[in-house]
């Protein structure tokens, strides 16, 4: 039978029963959605038929593929990807970030890196490392505040670390970051594929992977990065888990279906937990893989990782989707020309930290920004401002940041720290931290309030 879901059709074979009624799971899709949509004009097809093509070819040879095999091919192809080729950020592209809407956001995870550094006890070392950095907005307010407290850096060698896998943003980056100090690697396939420095002097370096980044005192971000990463749908039936793929519809040969598969696969045997209660599930294995690594590092040399991105709690189910011109769009439809996304799944990403690192969150963005201050910064932003068309920007950036119904309580912030950080906090100079009763047993930015002094 045909269950219609959003904007396209989800196709169940074998007697697999539907876990809601078609109205409802459309409605539920449609309330997952959690990008900030900008308004645009009718949107514009823009069909990518090699897409299409590669991914039809492969399936006609080896069969359905998974939604995450599906999602690698989209996104991060290196000839066809939709991250390889485009620059889709901003109010031209297809969605837009936090950093982009306000420098204010930059600035309060700045200060939450600087709280975090100098509650480890200053190391001698800090390398910033950001994961999936953007147009380097993010990366370039954080070095601002930096620059604004050097003195505090006095004896410290700081770093700044890009993981990124896309050419296009890559070049983007190192413009904004460095201007014109930076070259690329020799050879196409070194770990460091790009250096520079910023105008500031401070070292900048590329990767396309988080293990060719060298160990040390890290502290990582990963600012709407998780989402992004190829998902695993598995589907409740009467026979046990079953695996959702992608197919090719034999009714309309040039389009693309979802189909459960009839028997057990290797992913819906190891991946779906016991213990479950949803009927739909999606698993981030990949990003089960990168916090491993993240935790295993941070255990190791000491740091601490603040991954910012839409979420929930081991409890939404439906939340694949794509994004082009700021608009919903058909996952299956024109593949490669939109950015495909998933919620993340914070359970999940504390159960693969493992006991090694403490986790902390996830909060609500808005709950995150004002402990550390966002309000405070706001007003001094404001006092400085005589232009009213500014100060009308500012006040329209915060609501977007904070407000409930924007992206105040859709976007979630969560933190690995080393299980030292959670002693006796040394208190950081210039900032006072007051204990709150929320997620953290002790004071930390961010997760409990921290107020400028």
């Amino acid at each position: 039978m045909r269950i219609p879901l959003g904007a396209h059709t989800w196709r169940f074979t074998g007697g697999v029963s539907a876990h809601a009624a078609g109205s409802a799971a459309a409605a539920r899709w449609r309330a997952a959605r959690t990008r900030l949509h900008c308004s645009s004009g009718p949107e514009q097809e823009r069909p990518e038929p090699s897409v299409l093509r590669h991914l039809t070819s492969k399936i006609k040879a080896t069969g359905p593929i998974s939604v995450a095999e599906y999602m690698r091919e989209v996104l991060t192809n290196p000839v066809t990807g939709y991250y390889v080729r485009n620059n889709m950020l901003g109010p031209s592209g297809d969605f837009i970030t936090s950093p982009e809407i306000s420098q204010i956001f930059g600035e309060l995870l700045g200060v939450w890196i600087i709280s975090e550094w100098m509650g480890a006890g200053r190391p001698k070392q800090l390398q910033l490392v950001e994961l999936g950095p953007g147009k380097g907005s993010l990366a370039s307010d954080v070095l601002r505040v930096f620059s604004q407290l050097q003195s505090v850096f006095a004896e410290a060698s700081v770093s700044l670390h890009l993981v990124e896998v896309s050419p296009a943003l890559s070049e983007l980056q190192a413009q904004n970051l460095t201007g014109k100090c930076s070259q690329k690697a020799d050879a196409e396939d070194e770990p460091v594929y790009r250096t520079g420095r910023t105008t500031a002097g401070l070292p900048v370096s590329w990767y396309r992977r988080v293990d060719d980044v060298p160990t040390g005192f890290s502290i990582f971000l990963a600012h709407e990065f998780f989402d992004a990463l190829p998902i695993h749908k598995f589907q409740r039936t009467e026979k046990g888990w079953r695996e959702v793929m992608v197919d090719i519809d034999p009714e309309q040969p040039g389009q693309l279906r979802f189909v459960v598969t009839p028997s057990p696969t290797l992913a819906s045997s190891t991946l779906v937990q016991a213990h479950e209660r949803r009927d739909h599930v999606e698993v981030c294995a990949e990003g089960g893989v990168i916090i491993q690594q993240l935790a295993r590092r941070i255990a190791e040399d000491g740091g601490a990782a603040l991954i910012a991105d839409y979420g929930h709690n081991g409890t939404k189910m439906d939340t694949f989707r794509g994004f082009k011109g700021h608009q919903l769009h058909d996952v299956l439809a024109s593949p490669g020309s939109a950015d495909l996304t998933a919620d993340v799944d914070f359970s999940y990403l504390r159960k693969m930290a493992g006991g090694g690192v403490a986790c902390l969150g996830p909060v609500t963005q808005r709950t995150f920004l004002k402990n550390m201050g966002i309000d405070t910064r706001l007003q001094v932003l404001l006092r400085n401002c005589t232009d009213s068309s500014t100060r009308k920007q500012l006040i329209s950036s915060y609501d977007v940041l904070t407000n409930p119904a924007k992206m105040g309580e859709r976007f979630h912030f969560f933190s690995l720290l080393h299980h030292s950080r959670l002693g006796k906090p040394k208190k950081p100079e210039g900032l006072k931290l007051e204990k709150k009763p929320q997620t953290a047993p002790l004071p930390v930015a961010g997760f409990t309030e921290l107020r400028f002094s």
